[in-house]
């Protein structure tokens, strides 16, 4: 098991929840991961990751498959100007290679913030560390562990 994989594990583990990540495959979209783990394309909890323009910090956004991050939005939650977080800068900040990015067991958890449309739905599936697994679990039980503020940031 990989060190990615097994932090989320454990983080799961550490909130109470007895989960397995499942091995999908290779994913390198949100339809792709919903084809993969049989569910619609809205149950695919994405972890956007951004850079602060002024405090070069990571943010993450936790949102729908169905949905794309509007870049005003996101910029007016986080207070902010943002940009494209790099490979170097979302490893360092969360110990996850792009692809396989979590929205819970980071090295350094970011600031966060969640899509309410996620919570519509009985369960949603997330990267679980890396690009080959994911996780099931209830919304609502995902936006406590991982520490995200539910907010509009949709376009």
């Amino acid at each position: 098991m990989s060190k990615s994989l097994r932090r989320v594990t454990e983080a799961l583990q550490l909130a109470g929840h007895d989960i397995t990540p499942q091995e999908i495959g290779d994913a390198t979209t949100a339809q792709m991961a919903a084809d993969l783990i049989g569910c619609s394309i809205g149950q695919i909890a994405k972890s956007i990751m951004f850079r602060g323009e002024t405090s070069g910090a990571a943010l993450l956004f936790v949102t729908s498959g169905a949905n794309r991050v509007s870049d005003h939005r996101a910029s007016t939650l986080a207070g902010e100007p943002l940009g494209k977080a790099d490979a170097a800068l979302i490893r360092a900040q969360t110990g996850f290679a792009i692809g396989g990015v979590a929205p819970l067991g980071h090295l350094t958890p970011p600031r966060a913030f969640f899509d309410p449309h996620l919570l519509t739905f009985p369960m949603v599936w997330a990267a679980a560390g890396t690009p080959r697994h994911l996780f099931g679990i209830d919304p609502a039980q995902l936006l406590q562990i991982s520490g995200a503020t539910v907010e509009d940031f949709t376009a």
